[in-house]
């Protein structure tokens, strides 16, 4: 009898214990949005609705990307010296400002590449490099690799920085706004960039 009841207890234990699911890997995080959005820019009906395609990309982007850690890193130290409310809007501008760049270089560039995933590389434990490469018209090899860490809030591996033929964007900002606060305050910056998406927004109403 105590062996049933031994048992019993041990099966109601185990049912009860949560099911955790497995924790996704980086270059799958990656791929999926990847492929989706080639398959965007790729798509007919897009061709005639810009606005449409470039919303749909940047929805795509969003999951992909941690903005508040890319932008935490271009400021590097910094980032200390900003108030917790610049802290946010450096981080809502920053995010436009990068949106606004590389959404223009997506839609403007693409000419049917095809991205090859190569390989992954674990750092740790929520730390991970995606090794890819861009495979242009003429056999032109562009490598391109993303630096992910994995976020307990979203369960999703996420992207901080990518590094492009061996320039890293976080680096290559990091530079620029590091010149940019050792004359002027952390408000000027954001005016700055601020401006700078005003004036692209501007000059997209008028093409």
């Amino acid at each position: 009898m105590k062996k049933i009841i031994s048992v019993l207890i041990t099966l109601t234990l185990f049912l009860a214990m949560p099911a955790y699911a497995e924790k996704s890997k980086p270059l799958d995080d990656l791929k999926g949005p990847l492929e989706q959005g080639i398959a965007i820019l790729k798509d007919p009906e897009y061709t005639s609705n810009r606005e449409e395609q470039r919303e749909k990309i940047w929805e795509l982007v969003q999951k992909m990307f941690d903005f508040k850690a890319i932008a935490i890193r271009a400021l590097a130290r910094n980032w200390r010296g900003f108030s917790p409310e610049q802290q946010d809007e450096f981080t809502v501008v920053f995010t436009e400002l990068l949106k606004n760049t590389y959404l223009d270089k997506i839609q403007g560039q693409f000419h049917d590449e095809e991205v090859v995933f190569e390989d992954q590389d674990m750092l740790s434990e929520d730390k991970a490099v995606v090794e890819t490469k861009v495979i242009r018209q003429g056999n032109v090899e562009i490598p391109i690799i993303y630096s992910m860490h994995f976020k307990d809030t979203d369960q999703i591996w996420q992207v901080y920085d990518v590094n492009i033929e061996g320039v890293s964007l976080v680096k290559n900002y990091r530079n620029q706004f590091k010149s940019i606060l050792d004359k002027d305050s952390p408000e000027d910056l954001i005016k700055r960039i601020r401006e700078k998406n005003v004036k692209h927004e501007q000059d997209r109403k008028n093409q």
